[in-house]
């Protein structure tokens, strides 16, 4: 069976509406493929997610209307193969009308070697075309309206930023030093003829995935997490003893993260809204060997109910998502400008409610892991304006790690960082 079959298959479950990243790991456990085949399937899926919008506006170009959405997965597979893989075209062109013949008859088949050859004369020109008429939104699929706030915010470096959003994620995984050290780790990357692309703090970025089947990540020693997250915890600084509270928690890496960082020493309470994701939490700190951490089912904006005050306190507040695209792209066409404003408003309600049950002279982190300013500084600059009791806190970022400080002292890791989700963090203390 041709693999891009199965590559059909799982778009079509994409689109009756599930998480890609959650899906596409269900798919590879219930199908035995070899790791060539997982990269291909991973490749187009994504591939096709990402670039959605000009693939389809290269089909509608050449096509009056497509009845069948398994005919229309697969010319969004072949022209994504024609458009961005280094693919044999007229052995993509072949295979498409194999396929469409054997699925649907002969005259299909014709049909899909028509469009497919008809795009592989033209594909230059369209291209130049969109470029020429400033159409960036379609040539980098991203929605209208996102394209005008990206514009908005990075001026002339649009297309750069555009461009980074639909760059591959590296894998990256973090040394849990409760069981485990970086020296053996790297000493494992070795034995397995793995490379190190990048290394901040103890993450490291790597050109396999293969670890995900070791014994060392199924015994909790290492795990997956990329370095921006891991800075928001590491930036909080927690000390062994404290009394921490993670507001937004599930599934729970940072609350992890930051009991390493106080040596499995004091308190963590893990909030979060939905049940289900309470026992991942506590299935995570097992496996890490975790036992500080307490998964409690709260809503983030009632924290003020708590009964005591907290030394540090995580707010990673729900977002827009825009700062991993890379790892989930369908979160550029499931929201609107509406939504980042009723976010907005979410975040700070959470973000009241944290300040309410910090001690003075404690700390609190804000983080999101995306890029409107909604979300963020504008957050930030009405927090500060309505609680003078607050004041930003210093801190450093690692060389390595590219962005911008703001002018409240906020950091955004940015476009022009190559590996690193795209993440806004700030450290605030309450002075009284």
């Amino acid at each position: 069976m041709s693999i891009k079959l199965k590559a059909i298959e799982i778009l079509r479950e994409y689109r009756a509406g599930k998480y890609s990243n959650i899906l596409l790991g269900e798919f590879f456990k219930k199908n035995n493929f070899t790791n060539g085949e997982k990269g291909f399937i991973t490749e187009v899926f994504y591939g096709v997610i990402r670039n959605e919008i000009f693939l389809d506006y290269e089909i509608n170009k050449r096509v009056k209307s497509i009845k069948k959405d398994w005919l229309k997965e697969l010319l969004r597979i072949s022209l994504y193969q024609l458009t961005y893989m280094n693919s044999d075209d007229k052995g993509v062109v072949w295979e498409g009308s194999e396929l469409a013949k054997k699925k649907y008859g002969v005259p299909v088949g014709k049909f899909v070697n028509g469009v497919l050859r008809s795009y592989i004369r033209e594909k230059d020109s369209d291209i130049l075309e969109l470029k020429k008429e400033g159409k960036l939104d379609v040539l980098y699929s991203c929605p209208l309206w996102f394209y005008e706030v990206v514009k908005n915010k990075y001026g002339e470096n649009t297309e750069k930023f555009l461009l980074s959003i639909k760059k591959v994620p590296y894998m990256s995984f973090r040394v849990n030093k409760l069981k485990y050290n970086e020296e053996a780790f790297e000493k494992l990357l070795i034995e397995n003829k793995i490379n190190i692309l990048k290394k901040v703090k103890s993450i490291y970025y790597v050109d396999s995935g293969v670890l995900l089947n070791s014994p060392e990540f199924r015994e909790g020693k290492i795990t997956v997490q990329d370095a921006s997250s891991y800075l928001c915890g590491k930036i909080l600084n927690p000390k062994s003893g404290d009394s921490v509270v993670d507001a937004c928690s599930a599934p729970g890496g940072k609350a992890i993260s930051m009991a390493e960082i106080m040596g499995n020493e004091g308190e963590i309470l893990a909030f979060d809204i939905h049940t289900h994701k309470l026992k991942l939490i506590e299935d995570n700190c097992n496996k890490m060997g975790v036992t500080i951490v307490k998964a409690i089912k709260m809503d983030a904006r009632k924290l003020v109910h708590q009964s005591k005050k907290f030394d540090k306190i995580l707010i990673d507040a729900p977002c827009s998502g825009y700062g991993v695209l890379r790892k989930k792209p369908e979160a550029l066409y499931n929201k609107n400008r509406e939504n980042i404003l009723e976010l907005a408003e979410l975040q700070y309600e959470i973000l009241k409610a944290g300040a309410e049950i910090l001690k003075v002279g404690g700390e609190l982190v804000y983080s999101t892991c995306t890029i409107t300013d909604e979300e963020n500084s504008m957050n930030i600059a009405k927090f500060l304006r309505e609680h003078k009791n607050f004041k930003s806190v210093e801190f450093t970022m690692p060389e390595n790690v590219n962005g911008v400080f703001d002018e409240f002292g906020g950091f955004q890791i940015d476009y022009t960082e190559e590996v690193l989700d795209s993440f806004y963090i700030i450290k605030l203390t309450k002075i009284d």
